[in-house]
């Protein structure tokens, strides 16, 4: 996909056609409500939660959902990821399969678990 000039998460969404629209809406929905006291901001041209730092990124391409929520998260969550493309610190959701949106849930909770920690560091 291009490269996104968006300032809000809503704008970043909007620049795609409908179909990566509503996929995108469910991660922003799922993170929005398992993460209510993240803030959202635009980073590396991604929609971004942040919460002491850098909680989890989201964007469109074209054969999937990229969902990074960090190198420990995808250790941790290794079994349950085991059916995605996945790197050090990243997680590629297929566009063609319904998003695991509990999986997700469950993860960003673990990011915040993370962050909290961090934050009383």
């Amino acid at each position: 996909m291009r490269e996104s000039t968006a300032k809000n998460i809503g704008d970043y969404i909007s620049e795609f056609e409908p179909k990566y629209q509503a996929l995108l809406i469910q991660m922003w929905e799922t993170i929005s409500t398992a993460a209510p006291e993240a803030t959202e901001d635009i980073k590396y041209a991604m929609p971004t939660f942040v919460l002491n730092g850098n909680l989890v990124h989201f964007a469109a391409f074209k054969n999937h959902i990229g969902f990074y929520p960090g190198p420990a998260a995808i250790l941790y969550f290794s079994s349950e990821l085991a059916s995605y493309k996945t790197s050090k610190g990243a997680i590629q959701f297929p566009v063609n399969q319904d998003l695991p949106l509990s999986l997700v849930t469950k993860i960003v909770q673990f990011r915040l678990a993370e962050q909290l920690a961090k934050k009383k560091k």
